[in-house]
């Protein structure tokens, strides 16, 4: 396929359980490189730190929204935009950075510590631990559910002390949408699956899989098999970074500039291949 174009654009999609206030710190170092960040939320979610408030106080606006509704949503910024951006999304948000890429979105796409799309089997068992308070009730798929202290530090910011994640958490947690979580989650038991992807897909744009070798909810077997799948039915550029150590909290905790200049860096200048850990 032909190389898109450069692009000056970056848009920033953000995981569940969290909101764009997550990416504060992206934006800030993307813009002072002279490109233009945008950070949509899913529907419902508002940027900034009233938006978290507003989550917490009345959470209504995420019970039941799924992936297409995300989707279809993302879709609709990014035509706005008027031009192709290069596309990153961190959890969940990595996964809708995959179907926007399989859409003909984006001139590159990043996916940090992705969710699976439809087909990746791997399911360790801290991820089943780490999403189990939610996937644990099948009423949970049309609510959403609030994440306890506790389970946000074994899921998000293991490599943080308590009161360090006390404090991130404070900060950014937000309650889940259970429907996109089960939509995910059992994907590979669904037919017609919200997160169907095309890894023979030779058109799409390049794609890097970035994962944190010290995440539990998405631990790197998952972006591994990922990055393998993509590798192996398509023709497109596919790459693959393994971050040692880090959390699933990467774009946050301490270090984080080093993933988000090897994200842009790569995105504007695409290698296939397994990248040299760092």
């Amino acid at each position: 396929m032909e190389r898109e174009a450069a692009t000056d654009t970056v848009v920033l999609i953000h995981g569940l359980w969290m909101t764009p206030l997550s990416w504060e710190h992206w934006v800030t170092r993307y813009e002072q490189r002279g490109l233009k960040v945008i950070t949509p939320g899913y529907p419902g979610i508002e940027p900034g730190p009233a938006g978290v408030e507003a989550l917490r106080n009345d959470p209504s606006p995420l019970a039941g929204l799924g992936v297409r509704e995300v989707f279809g949503h993302l879709t609709e910024v990014i035509d706005a935009l008027g031009t192709k951006p290069i596309i990153i999304g961190h959890s969940f948000g990595g996964a809708f950075v995959q179907l926007l890429l399989d859409a003909g979105y984006g001139t590159a796409g990043v996916s940090i510590d992705g969710a699976a799309v439809k087909g990746v089997k791997a399911l360790p068992f801290s991820e089943i631990k780490a999403t189990f308070p939610v996937l644990h009730n099948p009423a949970n798929k049309n609510r959403a559910v609030p994440i306890a202290e506790k389970d946000f530090h074994y899921a998000f910011t293991n490599n943080l002390t308590v009161q360090e994640s006390k404090a991130v958490y404070d900060r950014y947690a937000v309650p889940v949408s259970g429907r996109i979580l089960f939509q995910g989650g059992f994907a590979n038991f669904t037919p017609n699956a919200a997160t169907t992807y095309n890894f023979a897909n030779d058109d799409r744009a390049p794609l890097l899989f970035i994962s944190g070798g010290n995440d539990n909810i998405l631990p790197p077997v998952v972006q591994r098999e990922n990055y393998e799948k993509n590798a192996k039915h398509s023709t497109a550029i596919t790459a693959y970074k393994l971050f040692d150590g880090r959390s699933h909290y990467t774009c946050g905790e301490d270090g984080w500039e080093a993933v988000a200049d090897l994200a842009l860096d790569w995105a504007l200048a695409p290698t296939p291949g397994d990248l040299d850990p760092s």
